[in-house]
């Protein structure tokens, strides 16, 4: 027996990077997986990619009738909904005295809100099935602490932290476990634009703050998506069925908790 056998998962923003590394290993552990993008092109070429166990489901965490939408094809095509990895997000920084509304709004829409009405759905559904659920939130070591110039985005993943802590509570009780997984320093595409961005507000040539943060890992470089994966698929497994309202560390040593 694998250990997600016959189990019916949703992760958002798996098009690429970290939700597609969990789609890939999930599907290696039995179960189904929703594709589920807001480049719903992308996520289609993903799950042919990946192969049978997979499909491509548009959505927009930012819209309600979209993550109900989501929900609902889901339910259509594998039915019923086990597991939800909230995973879309956004990243930005600047300094204090030049946040944006518009990027402040923009980040709580996505890393606060969207984690939560998605939740919020996909609870509901697990309530009705009758048969509980696993929940996963994406936080990050961000969440744990402030940075100088990433303010918005540290306190959006402070925010997931403090929303996975209050609905693993509340849900418990309906045999649905929630809980989250932080990263620290993960390698991929999207590092190219968090460098850059270093690289402008530091002063620093390109690709230098890529190293240093790597090098400053204690187990010696930044992490893979793959790194994550097996976090991921004890939280969604009935290995985790007593761990509750959790926040875990998968991190290289970067933060201890």
């Amino acid at each position: 027996m694998k250990r997600l056998d016959g189990k019916s998962a949703l992760i958002t923003g798996s098009a690429r990077g970290i939700g597609r590394a969990f789609a890939e290993a999930y599907i290696r552990e039995g179960a189904t997986v929703a594709i589920a993008d807001i480049n719903i092109e992308r996520a289609r070429e993903t799950a042919s990619e990946i192969g049978a166990g997979a499909y491509a489901v548009e959505m927009d965490v930012t819209q309600q009738a979209s993550i109900d939408e989501a929900i609902a094809a889901v339910v259509r095509q594998a039915g019923g909904l086990d597991i939800l990895v909230n995973n879309a997000a956004l990243f930005d920084l600047a300094p204090i005295v030049e946040i944006s509304r518009q990027s402040y709004d923009r980040l709580f829409a996505i890393n606060v809100s969207g984690t939560l009405f998605t939740m919020q759905a996909a609870a509901r559904q697990m309530i009705d099935q009758g048969r509980g659920g696993k929940i996963i939130n994406m936080a990050s070591q961000a969440g744990r602490r402030g940075e100088a110039l990433v303010a918005v985005y540290c306190a959006t993943k402070a925010a997931v932290i403090s929303l996975t802590q209050s609905a693993g509570l509340g849900l418990i009780k309906h045999g649905i476990n929630v809980n989250a997984i932080a990263p620290g320093v993960v390698d991929g595409e999207h590092w190219d634009g968090v460098d850059a961005l270093f690289a402008k507000y530091e002063n620093r040539p390109r690709g230098e703050k890529k190293k240093l943060v790597g090098a400053e890992v204690p187990f010696g470089r930044m992490g893979t998506a793959e790194d994550l994966t097996g976090m991921a698929i004890f939280l969604a497994s009935a290995e985790s069925d007593y761990v509750v309202s959790q926040t875990y560390n998968v991190d290289g040593g970067n933060w201890m908790s």
